[in-house]
């Protein structure tokens, strides 16, 4: 067998697997992982933010326990830190019992999130409670 035929069937293999067929799967995973990542930035932040609100309340808690505040002054506090969050909340979400030995905290709200395909209302409800040791 001559050189030339096993090298020209070494280059027909090599140009077969050269057809581009890589290229199109390579742009839908990567519009796939672009979408992720869009999806993620907008609906991540709104759980970062229920997060810190929640601890905010559990802060808010121990310290309205031993401090003796008001229903409105610990609701007023809340609100604060809710508007600083850019949380959807209105006072009226904001839900406390306050007695001299325990302080109950809760919020009920919604967040909604716009995607270019689909609207998505993310629904939060964070609580705290701390009792007095006395």
């Amino acid at each position: 067998m001559p050189i030339h035929s096993i090298q020209n069937r070494g280059t027909l293999a090599h140009r077969r697997s050269e057809r581009g067929e890589g290229k199109l799967k390579a742009v839908v995973i990567t519009a796939i992982i672009l979408v992720i990542i869009y999806c993620a930035v907008k609906i991540v932040p709104a759980y970062v933010s229920d997060y810190q609100l929640s601890d905010k309340m559990q802060e808010q808690a121990r310290f309205a326990v031993v401090n003796r505040y008001s229903e409105d002054q610990i609701r007023e506090n809340i609100f604060k830190v809710a508007q600083d969050l850019d949380i959807p909340v209105k006072h009226e979400d904001i839900k406390v019992l306050s007695t001299n030995s325990v302080v109950k905290i809760s919020v009920e709200y919604t967040v909604p999130v716009d995607l270019p395909f689909y609207h998505l209302d993310l629904h939060f409800t964070p609580s705290s409670e701390n009792k007095s040791i006395l």
